[in-house]
């Protein structure tokens, strides 16, 4: 995209032009540190023995062990790693039936035009 030897357009101009901040361009991500990859082999070997461990739990056995750490970091961490489950609410179960909107097309004009659910008598 950039071309930092262009003969023309300085750095500068190339990235005003994509509509990107200069030092975007020169920015380099430095990734994990050693620590946090010590501590991410502990959690995947911790998750292996006790999968149901959440955050507080990882948090709790890692303090034991003698790493000063917070859920907060252990949470970071756990984020980053493909192993940690998050909760799926949003997918229904397989074959859970899907019930039609039955006020569908109804215009609610007045008040207590739709009975509450459950009190209806159809």
């Amino acid at each position: 995209m950039i071309e930092p030897d262009h003969p023309d357009l300085s750095i500068g101009q190339q990235c005003k032009l994509l509509s990107i901040a200069r030092s975007s361009f020169y920015y380099t991500p430095k990734g994990e540190t050693e620590q946090n990859l010590g501590l991410m082999r502990q959690i995947d070997e911790q998750f292996l023995e006790t999968p149901f461990f959440g955050v507080r739990q990882m948090t709790w056995r890692l303090r034991n062990d003698g790493h000063l750490v917070n859920e907060k970091r252990i949470r970071r961490l756990m984020r980053l790693m493909p192993i940690y489950q998050k909760p799926n609410t949003s997918r229904p179960a397989k074959g859970r039936k899907t019930y039609p909107y039955l006020l569908k097309g109804l215009r609610v004009e007045r008040p207590n035009q739709v009975p509450l659910s459950g009190s209806c008598c159809a």
